[in-house]
């Protein structure tokens, strides 16, 4: 009789991750709504232990053994390290610094009000009692961790879902990325600001000390070297970034992050940053999907979770909307131009995942919280193509518009 081999779980569990995802979305015809990757954020919830595996627990655990699940982490970890480097190389801030006040303005309403309305909202989740807050998470880093969540914009994302619409390449669309890019810069300061431990302020200050000096070697070395090279070498580079940075304790996905931003766009040609972003999200991040997915759970009442998910939806919406209606006044923009610009922005789905994946993991939030800002990330991406399709076709004219 034949022993099911490791590998053969392993392959069984990629078949899964790959084909039905696919089939829903392709025979679905959901492209409208819910792009590929949003099915595969779905499909990666469904497969996890909060629906598969509490309707099939012996299949679950059969699939999803622990040996299987450790080598789908290794896959997911260095397939989200990848992305968010190729999201720190694509940051624009030549074009940022010259329009600053307009980039400036908007960032910052964009930023700082869903934020506000985030750390109210994880007030209110506090005050209803335990199951919320991570066992190592201060109060502060709960509350500003939640709200920093509902501010999040997924700029990968947003550059898809803009290509769907076709302006990316538009004035409007290079606007709207100026945006998203200074956002991503204090995203990921604040996160640093979170994770900061006092009792490895040594090592992080260590980290930050040598990183510096290091990216002012990878950058001489960078200019001197074939393109066809700059790949491979940024490669080694986000591997030494992100294993320092998890050393001093920072998270390895900060070091991800902070390799690609130190790096510049121009030493890369366009086709083939946007081949190497395709072809990690067709190839590799699906496992990330599915291993966030087996990170779910209900434990605290599906009712309750369900609950602080459409909390959390309306104060990352409308908190985004209103700091940008706020901005768009005070630079005294067309009507309607807000609600585009808002609604594009307000769309979340795999860097507020990736962030929440870090507050988990550093036990700042509890699974429950992480599954109410999964379930948010993948509403708040659903709506934005169905709300911002028509606004396009109204307001037209907007698209040439370059600030």
């Amino acid at each position: 009789m034949h022993t099911v081999t490791t590998t053969e779980v392993f392959l069984l569990a990629m078949l899964i991750i790959f084909t039905l995802p696919y089939l829903v979305w392709r025979l679905g015809r959901t492209e409208y709504y819910a792009p590929l990757v949003v099915v595969q954020i779905v499909a990666g919830i469904l497969l996890g232990p909060g629906v598969l595996g509490a309707t099939f627990p012996d299949y679950y655990s059969f699939v999803f053994r622990p040996e299987v699940v450790t080598a789908l982490n290794g896959v997911a970890w260095w397939a989200v390290m990848m992305f968010v480097w190729v999201a720190g190389i694509e940051l624009d801030l030549d074009e940022a610094w010259k329009r600053r006040r307009e980039t400036g303005v908007t960032a910052g309403f964009a930023l700082f009000t869903p934020l506000l309305f985030g750390s109210l909202a994880a007030i209110v989740l506090l005050q209803t009692g335990d199951g919320w807050a991570g066992e190592k998470g201060a109060r502060w880093q709960v509350i500003v961790g939640i709200g920093m969540a509902c501010a999040v914009t997924a700029l990968p994302i947003l550059v898809l879902l803009m290509e769907k619409l076709e302006i990316l390449r538009e004035p409007i669309g290079q606007r709207i990325l100026r945006y998203a890019s200074l956002d991503d810069i204090a995203i990921w300061g604040v996160l640093a600001l979170i994770l900061l431990d006092w009792d490895r302020i040594g090592r992080q200050g260590a980290f930050l000390l040598l990183f510096g000096t290091l990216t002012l070697a990878i950058r001489w070395l960078m200019v001197r070297i074939p393109e066809r090279d700059r790949w491979y070498v940024g490669l080694i580079w986000l591997a030494a970034a992100g294993l320092a940075a998890d050393w001093a304790g920072l998270h390895y996905m900060v070091g991800a992050f902070l390799a690609g931003a130190v790096l510049d766009a121009k030493w890369f040609t366009l086709k083939d940053m946007d081949n190497f972003r395709n072809t990690i999200l067709l190839a590799v991040m699906p496992v990330f999907f599915l291993s966030t997915g087996l990170r779910t759970q209900w434990d605290v009442g599906g009712v309750a979770v369900f609950g602080a998910a459409a909390l959390l939806l309306v104060a990352a919406v409308v908190g985004k909307l209103a700091g940008i209606h706020i901005a768009g006044r005070i630079l005294k923009w067309e009507k309607g131009e807000a609600s585009i610009i808002g609604w594009l922005l307000q769309t979340k789905a795999l860097i507020m995942i990736i962030f929440a994946n870090i507050l988990l993991d550093k036990d700042i939030i509890t699974n429950e919280t992480f599954t109410a800002l999964l379930l948010m990330a993948v509403a708040s991406t659903m709506l934005t193509i169905p709300v911002v399709t028509p606004k396009l076709k109204a307001l037209a004219g907007l698209l040439k518009k370059a600030g």
